[in-house]
């Protein structure tokens, strides 16, 4: 049984210098874990990302403005999206980020390895991972570091698309990816290295402007909001995971709600105050 999680996951990593890292950490990560399992046997299980798909599209999606989020409205014209988010069918031909291309070209040879070797493979591509014990930065686990933030009474900022704040994410807790995982382990089929989107769905996304709300309620907290109106590169204003195939392959489906999460990030904070006090500063 093998997981290959080893990444540099900031979607900035190499923007502003040499990708060299990002690259060998990634894409290099993968084919010593790869060349690890070809020697073994089991099931070989590649948690990828939403990233791998392409930028243009995402950033072009035809969406309206509401009083607290991004819209998605009923008519679009690129393949793979629906009312229900994103599907695998979404484009990925064109760029994406440097931090997505490492991935996506670890999702190639974990299809390769799975076809030239016989090894069973899996890939997830997964939306945002969020929850206890992860110790978010601005450009990796922003909504964990949100929570964190609110709890002790951090200032933040809504970054891109005017400052609103209305950019909207599905969020996944890590309990229900564990469970997932644990349903691809007892299953043991290896679907020739397929790739499932793995998300929060409808039901657990959110905007930050939402969150906040949500972060205010329960830490009792309200913090200073700057506001940064320009959006960069990488920057997309929503996306949120179809994981209709994963959940019918598996009979698996997200448990926990963006509360519940919001809840157990601050139980977390607040049993290891005096250690993640200065983590979150």
């Amino acid at each position: 049984m093998f997981f290959e999680c080893s990444a540099e996951p900031s979607v900035l990593a190499g923007l502003n210098s040499s990708p060299k890292y990002l690259l060998e950490t990634n894409l290099g990560g993968t084919v010593n874990c790869l060349e690890f399992a070809r020697r073994s046997s089991g099931l070989f299980i590649f948690l990828s990302t939403s990233r791998v798909y392409s930028m243009a599209p995402l950033q072009e999606l035809n969406l309206s403005e509401g009083i607290t989020r991004f819209e998605l409205n009923r008519e679009q014209s690129i393949s793979g999206l629906s009312a229900n988010g994103i599907s695998e069918k979404f484009p990925t031909d064109t760029s994406r980020s440097l931090y997505g291309t490492s991935k996506l070209a670890s999702e190639y040879l974990v299809q390769e390895y799975a076809t030239a070797y016989g090894l069973k493979a899996v890939i997830n591509r997964c939306g945002v991972i969020a929850g206890p014990g992860q110790f978010g930065k601005i450009d990796q686990g922003v909504y964990t570091l949100w929570v964190a933030r609110h709890f002790f009474n951090r200032d933040l900022k809504y970054t891109g698309f005017g400052g609103t704040g209305k950019q909207v994410r599905d969020l996944i807790h890590i309990d229900d990816l564990v469970l997932l995982l644990e349903k691809q382990i007892a299953k043991q089929t290896g679907r020739n290295a397929e790739t499932f989107n793995v998300g929060g769905g409808i039901k657990g996304s959110t905007s930050l402007l939402e969150l906040t709300k949500i972060c205010e309620e329960i830490t009792g907290n309200s913090v200073g909001m700057a506001r940064e109106k320009e959006s960069s590169s990488v920057d997309i204003p929503w996306y949120i995971s179809d994981c209709a195939k994963v959940q019918s392959t598996f009979d698996w489906a997200p448990k926990k709600t963006v509360v519940q999460l919001v809840s157990d990030i601050q139980d977390w904070l607040r049993k290891n105050k005096q250690m993640l006090q200065h983590s979150f500063s």
